[in-house]
């Protein structure tokens, strides 16, 4: 049987990435996608491909930072499909003039924090209702291994609003453990995804993320989304409020256990 057959998932971020191969994957493993992304017509194409594919799938077009943009693509997606019972908090952005506390502007922490923290708990906020409406279900927020260790090349205000999207996580996951809904942050290690290649964009930049990871390689989004997929099903019933590190090994080598 598949791993979400007659579950319905709402991934954002889906229009590249780790979003989008997680709407392909989700779709292949039987679920019913509800695809939201800011970019509409790259979104529409990761839909469109679901549903080449024999999949069920809808593109929403949305800003994760814009309130009434989160509750009318929650909306959407139920008045669509009829339920939620998986949510991916995936969108994220990584800006190019992300630096140290120093040197970065007041607006790029603000726009950062906007989509990366309080676009997940705008996101959880009405993700909840409708899943508890459903009989339960999964969320899973991207935060990211910088959240726990730092980034090697200075990026002050996505490690910050990471580092919030893995404390929201945690809380909710808490307070919400007896209702049948589940809460965990995906954390990925660095990934060959074109995020993260616009931001380390030389070679040097490049080689001093590698060098930290034990496997000696970017992951790929697609790595990502089979993490995602075990979080979203009920393989992983027993599982809330975690930390879960894709990372090449790079945590294991570099945090030292209490």
């Amino acid at each position: 049987m598949p791993h979400l057959e007659d579950k319905v998932a709402l991934i954002t971020g889906a229009a590249s990435g780790i979003g989008r191969e997680s709407a392909l994957l989700f779709a292949a493993e039987g679920a019913k996608v509800a695809c939201v992304d800011l970019t509409e017509e790259a979104n529409v194409a990761t839909a469109a491909a679901i549903e080449a594919a024999g999949g069920e799938a809808v593109a929403i077009t949305a800003d994760v930072s814009q309130p009434a943009n989160v509750a009318e693509m929650v909306e959407a997606t139920v008045s669509r499909f009829g339920a939620l019972h998986v949510a991916f908090n995936n969108a994220g952005i990584m800006h190019s003039e992300d630096s140290d506390a120093v040197a970065t502007d007041e607006n790029i922490w603000d726009l950062t924090m906007n989509i990366n923290a309080k676009g997940v708990f705008l996101g959880c906020k009405h993700q909840i209702p409708a899943i508890r409406e459903s009989g339960g279900g999964s969320i899973i927020n991207t935060a990211s291994f910088v959240a726990i260790m730092g980034a090697a090349t200075p990026q002050i205000a996505y490690t910050a609003s990471k580092g919030a999207v893995l404390a929201l996580t945690r809380e909710l996951a808490i307070v919400h453990a007896r209702e049948n809904i589940r809460v965990n942050a995906l954390c990925p290690g660095p990934l060959r995804t074109e995020l993260l290649m616009s931001f380390l964009d030389t070679d040097e930049k490049k080689q001093r993320r590698l060098v930290h990871v034990p496997m000696g390689r970017f992951g790929e989004a697609a790595e990502m989304a089979k993490a995602a997929l075990f979080l979203a099903s009920d393989e992983s019933s027993y599982v809330t409020g975690t930390d879960f590190l894709v990372d090449g090994g790079l945590a294991a080598a570099y945090v030292t256990p209490e």
